[in-house]
């Protein structure tokens, strides 16, 4: 088994990546936020955030990006999801940073569709245990629609700027590997 060091560098670039990605998910979920009645919830374009932060900065940058931005979020006017979020928005960003190559869309596209069902699942499964099946079931759309829209803006635009700028981006990603 072969040990990798991270560099002190590497480490300090990700962890000022990690706050600044944190941010723009809080920004972003924050932006728009359509209330969900049944559940207390609220429909949000935040996971574009979440997986931008993955596909261009890896696993640590896209979790801590994703729990603690999207979380954060939550404390203003949604305290009663702040943990399932930090849980389930984490996750989210680790898978999508986690099992990208940022090689192909298609690869991307699949790996960001793995993410949106774990948080599709996980806001569902919480969800039904809270507040019943019902209530789950009519957050499910939005659930889809921020998955989605997530993809849809993240994909291309995480694709366009590693083309563009391939050397900053592998000099910061630290991956599971690592």
């Amino acid at each position: 088994m072969v040990s990798k060091k991270i560099s002190a560098k590497k480490t300090v670039l990700n962890t000022a990546l990690s706050g600044v990605m944190a941010a723009l998910v809080f920004v972003a979920t924050l932006i728009i936020r359509i209330p969900v009645p049944a559940t207390g919830g609220y429909i949000n374009i935040g996971d574009s955030m979440i997986f931008l932060s993955g596909l261009l900065f890896g696993p640590i940058v896209g979790g801590f990006a994703g729990g603690v931005g999207a979380a954060l979020s939550d404390l203003i006017g949604y305290p009663e999801f702040f943990f399932i979020t930090l849980v389930v928005k984490g996750i989210e960003g680790l898978i999508a940073g986690g099992l990208t190559t940022g090689k192909t869309p298609r690869r991307d596209t699949l790996i960001i569709a793995i993410a949106g069902i774990e948080m599709i699942a996980g806001y569902f499964i919480a969800e039904s245990y809270l507040y019943g099946l019902g209530a789950a079931l009519t957050e499910f759309p939005g659930n889809i629609f921020q998955a989605v829209f997530g993809a849809v803006v993240a994909i291309p635009v995480s694709f366009a700027l590693r083309k563009r700028f391939p050397a900053p981006f592998e000099a910061v990603r630290i991956s599971i590997k690592d």
